[in-house]
């Protein structure tokens, strides 16, 4: 009696102790990863609980799993006739539901079994037809890497061949090419720049305007891209936004340095599957500064945000959805240099996702952007006033075709139409002097169209091949770009990866209408008739898994670009005899510039990764590469943004904590070595004569600052509670307070060079709370 009385009372502690441990609930979709079909039947089970734990798809895919015990898990799903695949670092809390969906490949033969880890971690691309030089990131990678701060574009900054030359932009450099040939998408459709403080033409800004509460897992390419991917020279980032809880309403509060959040998602009406999901971001030194508690100076920035997503089920065999995001920011600088600058952006979509039948599906586009970049300034020095004002539409249309033979063959086809409007101004005046650079308004169109074939050879080989074209309406220049791509699994643990293609990169539309001297004492159109710039990429690569936690990948490239705007023949200025747009970052040139320039890029790069097991994660990339150009003068150059090498290490550590082992410290580390900014020297002797800086344009980019070193650093800790889940972070970015050099200009006054420095330590806190 004695003994069974305790171990009652044993069984009684242990489910008292199972009943107030914080749990969460996880659900999602399993799908055919080539046509997106239901699977039925398919098992998802937990394999890091004891005893194991899971669920069956219903008939329309759909699994739920309640009362997990909140942490990371990994999940194994099964069915019959597919291929296994395993999903790890699942994070489950108790502030909000997960929601997965998992894309299992059809068996044609017997196969291996196929890990495939959780995307955030094992970085295999969403897009299934991407074959090199891509993989997939997740929310929770832009909030655990040090620094990272919820912004894709500075996460990426962590990936192999990715670089930056400025600590104030999330702007980023991929092997070694101008950061405005990155092509932005979502949702599947090519979008404008998402940064607050964007220039006109550039693809990146201060702070991105991408909230962390609606962005779900996307991808990110550099190279040798798809078919589906046009626009594009140097890489793309394929944003996907979630879907919010279709079955109960939850809320998400954040306030930090950069701003004040709030996010709120549900069902919408009483069936059920139909949900909801929007953002809304205030920047947290604007609601200072309209207190009255200024902390920035002569120097003011102001910016806001939001985002949503509604989901529509419209039948069984179609989903609506309706997207969108925005964003609103300000900076203005008093002083001898008054000025005040604007970037406003704006879009909104509707998809339409019909499913035909059980091998094909029709994805129907309709989207419209806007952006406002305003520059107004006043320099008492000079006496010079300048204005800027450029305003850019476009309405987008776009239909993909998608059609799954067999298990062996998957078709793609799409169309899109773009058609820009634009209203463009900028001009000075000194003195009474008045000239304007551009001055246009008017629209124009870009005509894109592809095709693209899945083959799968044999169990261990795939074939991605296709073709990109590309016509602009403007001056009727066209592309036609053959792509392809070669995965082989020659042993378990050991893959081999090929790919190539030809890509080409619209300027932007004020570089084709910005007012310069033809030649002749005329001022004119001249750059009206530029060519499509090219850009031919091959990639090779070797990825060996000792384990399903380690991964080692090595890549290397060749880029050959040509069509390049460079200076004009009948100029012999010593500045455009070198001028190359490879080296230009913002859109607007007011150049006059012909079509014949080329360059090239080429290197190796090397990926270390362990996944987040047993709380511990690890990577390093280390890239070398060399960016060259050609300009006028027929000179091979390195190009502004020749660093020729990157090495990031990261390095992460979890610890459960609490009485129940519910809550979570975390600590983070970055490690950044790279090349030093490429500059133009000064002529320090004719900078004399003329009584200001002159550069040296016989010796562009020939100098190289001094190496680039950051620290990073985070700091985290979760608590799970019974219905909520709350962090609290801190980020410091170049912890060691390292001014690294940004540029350098010749001082007349005081007769020497002087050293523009990068930004310092900055100490970034954050709370979030999810219930």
């Amino acid at each position: 009696m004695k003994k069974y009385f305790l171990s009652l009372l044993a069984g009684a502690i242990g489910a008292l102790a199972q009943a107030q441990q914080p749990v969460g609930t996880v659900k999602g979709k399993v799908v055919d990863t080539e046509s997106r079909q239901p699977i039925i039947g398919a098992n998802v089970v937990i394999t890091s609980l004891q005893p194991i734990t899971g669920a069956v798809s219903d008939p329309d895919g759909n699994f739920r799993i309640e009362k997990v015990p909140v942490g990371r898990h990994a999940f194994k799903i099964t069915s019959l006739g597919y291929e296994d695949a395993f999903l790890q670092e699942i994070t489950v809390g108790s502030g909000k539901e997960v929601d997965i969906t998992v894309q299992i490949t059809e068996s044609f033969k017997a196969l291996d079994e196929i890990v495939i880890k959780a995307q955030k971690e094992n970085g295999a691309t969403i897009n299934d037809m991407v074959t090199v030089s891509g993989r997939s990131f997740t929310v929770d990678q832009t909030k655990r890497f040090a620094a990272a701060v919820n912004d894709p574009a500075r996460m990426a900054m962590s990936f192999a061949g990715v670089a930056t030359n400025d600590d104030g932009s999330n702007q980023i450099v991929i092997r070694g090419n101008s950061p405005k040939g990155m092509l932005w998408r979502m949702e599947g459709v090519e979008i404008p720049n998402p940064n607050h403080f964007a220039d006109e033409g550039s693809s990146g800004g201060g702070i991105s305007a991408l909230s962390a509460n609606v962005l779900g897992n996307s991808d990110f390419l550099t190279g040798a891209f798809p078919a589906e991917y046009g626009n594009a020279s140097s890489g793309v980032f394929d944003l996907k936004l979630r879907k919010g809880n279709n079955e109960k309403r939850e809320y998400a509060m954040q306030a930090g340095v950069l701003g004040l959040d709030f996010a709120a998602e549900g069902p919408i009406g009483e069936k059920g599957g139909a949900s909801y999901l929007a953002n809304y971001r205030y920047s947290t030194l604007s609601i200072l500064g309209k207190l009255g508690v200024n902390v920035t100076g002569d120097a003011t920035t102001d910016f806001q945000d939001a985002a949503f997503k509604i989901h529509i089920p419209y039948t069984e065999k179609a989903v609506v959805t309706l997207w969108g995001m925005g964003g609103l920011s300000t900076s203005a600088e008093k002083g001898d240099s008054r000025s005040r600058f604007k970037s406003d952006r704006g879009m909104v979509g509707v998809n339409y996702l019909r499913y035909i039948n059980h091998k094909s599906y029709l994805e129907n586009i309709v989207s419209y952007s806007a952006t406002r970049q305003t520059d107004d300034s006043f320099d008492t020095e000079t006496n010079t006033t300048s204005k800027q004002n450029f305003v850019n539409q476009a309405l987008r249309i776009s239909m993909l075709y998608n059609y799954k033979l067999n298990s062996r063959n998957t078709f793609r086809a799409g169309l899109v139409v773009n058609h820009l409007d634009f209203n463009l101004y900028q001009g000075d005046n000194q003195d009474g002097s008045f000239r304007s650079f551009i001055d246009q308004k008017g629209n124009t169109q870009v005509f894109q169209a592809y095709g693209q074939w899945k083959y799968r050879v044999a169990p261990s080989v795939t074939l991605n091949a296709g073709v990109h074209a590309m016509v602009l309406a403007l001056n009727n220049q066209g592309s036609v770009e053959p792509r392809m791509g070669l995965t082989w699994a020659i042993v378990p643990g050991h893959t081999l990866s090929f790919g190539s293609g030809l890509h080409s990169k619209t300027e932007s539309v004020s570089t084709y209408f910005a007012q310069v001297n033809d030649g002749d004492g005329k001022t004119g159109l001249v750059n009206k008739n530029l060519k499509l710039m090219k850009s031919a990429h091959i990639v090779a690569g070797y990825t060996y898994r000792p384990v399903t936690s380690w991964r080692f990948h090595t890549e290397a490239y060749y880029q050959h670009h040509y069509h390049v705007p460079i200076g004009p023949m009948n100029n012999m200025s010593p500045y455009l005899l070198r001028k190359s747009l490879l080296n230009e970052i913002g859109g607007f040139v007011n150049d006059s510039l012909t079509s014949d320039g080329k360059g090239r890029s080429y290197g190796v790069e090397l990926t270390i990764e362990k996944s987040l097991t047993n709380g511990i994660y690890f990577m390093s990339t280390t890239s070398l590469y060399q960016s060259k150009y050609t300009g006028r003068d027929g000179i091979e150059r390195n190009t502004r943004f020749n660093g020729n090498y990157v090495q990031n290490i990261l390095a992460g550590k979890e610890w459960k904590v609490g009485k129940s082992k519910a809550n979570v410290f975390a600590a983070n580390i970055k490690l950044l070595a790279s090349g030093g900014n490429r500059v133009t020297p000064f002529d320090i002797e004719k900078s004399k004569e003329a009584g200001k800086g002159v550069r040296d344009w016989s010796r562009s980019y020939s100098e190289q600052l001094p190496g680039y070193f950051r620290t990073d650093i985070r700091v985290s800790y979760t608590k799970n509670r019974k219905r909520s889940t709350s962090t609290i972070s801190l980020d410091i970015q170049n912890v060691t307070n390292r001014l690294n050099a940004f540029d350098k200009y010749y001082n007349v006054k005081l007769d020497k060079m002087i050293m523009i420095e990068q930004t310092g330590l900055i100490p970034i806190l954050n709370y979030r709370l999810e219930f």
